[in-house]
Order: C-alpha cells, then sequence, then structure tokens
C-alpha cells in the first residue's frame, strides 16, 4: 500500500512538473493611446498598460535628466520581454533606448542610450510608481550581471530580437516629430 501511495504521489510530482505553459505574449489592445500587452506565465496573466509603461518612461527621463540637461527634450521607448506580479509588485523585463534633443536638430539624437533594464512596479493612489529599477553592470561584469537580472527565456529572447533598435527607433522618431511639430505651432 505504501508503495502504491509512493508510486501515485511520484506520478502526479512528474505530470504537474510537466504542465508548465508555455508562456505566450499577445498585444490585447494597440493604438495610438492604448497599448496593452499581456504576459501569459504558468496561467496568470500580467498585462503591462499604457499607464505602465508610461510610468516607466517618464522615471527613465527623470533619472537621466541632470545628466542630459544641456539638451531641450529627453524620451524614452522600450520593448518589453516579459513581467511578472507578486504581491502586487510588477517586475518587468525590457530593452530601454534613451534620448536627447534640441529643436535644431530635429530628430538626429543628440544624446542618450539603450540597454536592458529590469524595472518594479507598485500601483500607488495616483498611479504606478516605480520602486526598483536595474541596469547592467559595464564591462566584464556586463554578461554575468544580465544573468543574475533576467529570467533565461526572457535573456533568449533579447538575444534573438535583432530588430529591436530598429523598432525603437521609429517609436522615438514618431516621439520626437510629434514634439517638434507642436514646438512649430507655439
Amino acid at each position: 500500500m505504501k508503495l502504491k501511495m509512493m508510486l501515485l504521489m511520484i506520478t502526479i510530482v512528474c505530470v504537474l512538473s510537466a504542465c508548465k505553459a508555455d508562456e505566450r505574449i499577445k498585444l490585447v489592445n494597440s493604438g495610438e493611446n492604448e497599448r496593452t500587452i499581456a504576459y501569459e506565465e504558468n496561467q496568470f496573466t500580467v498585462h503591462i498598460t499604457e499607464e505602465m509603461n508610461e510610468a516607466i518612461s517618464n522615471y527613465v527621463i527623470q533619472k537621466y535628466s541632470s545628466v542630459y540637461s544641456h539638451l531641450e527634450k529627453q524620451f524614452e521607448v522600450h520593448n518589453v520581454y516579459g513581467a511578472s506580479e507578486t504581491n502586487g509588485i510588477f517586475t518587468v523585463y525590457l530593452y530601454s533606448y534613451f534620448g536627447g534633443y534640441n529643436k535644431f536638430s530635429g530628430l538626429e539624437n543628440q544624446a542618450g542610450h539603450s540597454l536592458p533594464a529590469v524595472i518594479r512596479l507598485q500601483k500607488k493612489a495616483e498611479g504606478y510608481a516605480v520602486i526598483e529599477y536595474t541596469e547592467p553592470k559595464d564591462g566584464s561584469l556586463y554578461q554575468s550581471s544580465l544573468k543574475q537580472m533576467f529570467p533565461e527565456k526572457y535573456l533568449k529572447m533579447m538575444y534573438e530580437d535583432a530588430g529591436t533598435t530598429e523598432k525603437l527607433q521609429i517609436e522615438m522618431d514618431k516621439k520626437v516629430k510629434r514634439w517638434l511639430d507642436a514646438e512649430r505651432v507655439r
């Protein structure tokens, strides 16, 4: 009887561990002003809303505003590889592109950077707040710090996503063009 029970328990554990759901990423709602991305992980769906995306961009711009204070306007765009939620804390794995611009230079980026990052957000009364921001370390510690920051599946997605920079540049150009057009109207 004990042997049968032991075999049953082992079988259940094996079946449950093999039933991990495939991770699926889908665009739930897409439009000029609305972008919600859902990340399905182990049958839980984490929605990255436009409000969350805006909180991420605003945080990065604020973080680097003093470094690039000589520029008239800074922008940030990012590509999200995945997200998780634990106890109301959203962890977002992304690739960020930050740029600073002046009116006279038009769409030509005057300064900035692009890099992978992990951002933790928490819902507050006034919206989402970034409670932690992590970038990879420089130099010889870059690869090992990436491995510590990103789950393997998102790291693999990042390495395989050769078009990220071009996609982000297109998105950045749209933001800068809207700003330049608004400035010309003034």
